[in-house]
């Protein structure tokens, strides 16, 4: 589904991605577990081509997404939820989670819209607020459905539970674990397996740019 072989990443002349290497299969659930500064989100965000690789290559079914452009890689049913959230704050929530099927013109944007609220049905409940009128734990679960607006076929999640009230954590994990019967390819990244360890098929281990371990 997803492979990624010898990646390396620059963010100016510092080298944060060495030689990364790894495969996954068509709806596993992974885990990328690393301290802060490992190198996750910069994993995350060059395949979301957020990033370009200074080496290496990835590849979503055989594909090459090193040629394809960023606003082209959510209609090929990638979603990424960043751990910041990102949402518009002056947008109603329901419009947070429209705006990116608007902007490559989905048809289908009312239908995902249905399925999201299904899935998270507390999305629904304040769709209507204002992004900047939710509380951290509220965002994330936003940021956790507009990922599932467009990703069908693979899902990035960084740090989903980073930050939450333990409740908001434990209703987080309800609905990732739910995914797995959504035959998406998932990857969430945590610091520890303090809330993944139980979903996860694999863990992916990195440190300094560098996967330690694979299992």
């Amino acid at each position: 589904m997803l492979r990624v072989e010898s990646l390396d990443v620059n963010i100016g002349a510092v080298e944060i991605l060495r030689s990364v290497s790894f495969e996954l299969p068509k709806g596993s659930m992974t885990g990328l577990i690393g301290r802060n500064g490992a190198g996750k989100t910069t994993l995350m965000k060059s395949i979301m081509g957020l990033l370009s690789p200074a080496r290496g290559s990835i590849a979503l079914e055989g594909r090459s997404l090193l040629d394809v452009p960023v606003h082209a890689r959510n209609p090929m049913g990638i979603g990424y939820m960043p751990e910041d959230r990102r949402l518009i704050p002056d947008l109603t929530i329901e419009e947070n989670l429209l705006v990116p099927l608007w902007a490559v013109g989905r048809g289908d944007a009312q239908e995902r819209l249905d399925k999201v609220y299904m899935m998270i049905p507390e999305i629904k409940v304040f769709a209507a607020r204002k992004g900047l009128q939710l509380s951290g734990g509220q965002q994330k679960l936003v940021a956790l459905g507009r990922a599932l607006m467009h990703g069908q076929r693979l899902l990035l999640l960084d740090e989903p539970f980073e930050g939450v009230a333990p409740a908001l954590a434990q209703r987080l994990v309800q609905v990732v674990a739910s995914l797995k019967g959504e035959g998406l390819t998932v990857i969430l990244s945590e610091s520890d397996l303090q809330h993944s360890e139980s979903m996860v098929d694999g863990i992916l281990t990195i440190d300094r740019g560098e996967l330690l371990r694979t299992k």
